[in-house]
């Protein structure tokens, strides 16, 4: 019996698929798209495609697809799965959050999978560090950064720490069957991250204040106007008010949460043009 870990492309599966391979934990791959050998098709949008991903599977890392929730629910419960992981968010604990275009995805296959008999552990993490990958593209062209609120703050989650925290849930039964609100270990704004991205890249990154209307227009083609609204809505409500912070991840790790400056060394090459020194 193992595990099964669904959206093996993205990059808390993938570093939970390595922390399984690494301690020898039975796992098989799951992708919508397989694009290597030994992973399975599941496309949690498809329902044909569940059954031959979830045989003989004992657990399942799910990404939050709620198109087709109640059929994934049903068919893991025919197959014999004692427990679904859900990587949801804390979006879900906002009032209001069914009516979230952020949010209410995560909420309904969180509802469907608490109604059903399979034990669930929800993983809600705040915001993803690698969110700021976004900004990748003004780095390496040489323009500033375009923030509609450069003093929102967030709560920035290493991916390396969702993805230890999942192994942890999946592996040791005591820590299963709650929910998890996972944070990084600061609030910060996005000002004051690229003020450390910036130390780390070793050259200080300029950044302009824009309008919401501008922002918008800028990502048309990239977030649908609902997300967008709802992105900027939400960081205008946290425009200079720090967010909560949780112990979460140290207490599913062991190990206090990794700073955004770690995930910037991490990523450092990300955000470099072509050619330059790394300092």
């Amino acid at each position: 019996m193992s595990i099964l870990v669904t959206g093996a492309r993205g990059s808390v599966a993938r570093g939970l698929v390595s922390l399984l391979a690494a301690r020898g934990v039975p796992h098989r791959l799951a992708s919508r798209e397989p694009d290597t050998p030994g992973t399975v098709r599941c496309d949690l949008g498809d329902p044909s495609t569940f059954a031959g991903a979830l045989a003989g599977v004992r657990s399942v890392f799910l990404y939050a697809e709620a198109s087709a929730a109640g059929a994934f629910v049903k068919e893991a419960s025919a197959a014999g799965v004692e427990h679904v992981v859900l990587l949801s968010s804390s979006s879900v604990l906002a009032p209001g959050a069914a009516d979230s275009p952020l949010a209410a995805s995560h909420l309904a296959v969180e509802e469907a999978l608490l109604a059903s008999p399979l034990r669930t552990t929800l993983l809600r993490p705040g915001s993803f560090a690698s969110n700021t990958l976004g900004w990748a593209w003004a780095l390496k062209s040489g323009r500033p950064v375009h923030l509609p609120y450069p003093g929102s703050h967030c709560d920035p989650v290493h991916e390396a720490d969702l993805a230890e925290a999942a192994f942890a849930v999946l592996t040791d039964p005591a820590l299963a069957g709650r929910a998890y609100h996972l944070t990084g270990p600061h609030s910060l704004t996005f000002a004051t991250q690229l003020a450390i991205l910036g130390r780390v890249l070793g050259s200080p990154i300029p950044f302009e204040t824009v309008s919401a209307e501008q922002w918008k227009a800028e990502v048309e083609g990239y977030i649908p106007g609902p997300y967008a609204d709802e992105l900027l809505d939400y960081w205008a409500a946290r425009d200079g008010l720090p967010v909560e912070t949780t112990d979460a991840v140290e207490q599913l790790t062991g190990h206090p949460a990794r700073s955004f400056e770690t995930w910037a060394q991490d990523h450092a090459e990300a955000f470099r043009a072509e050619g330059a020194p790394a300092q």
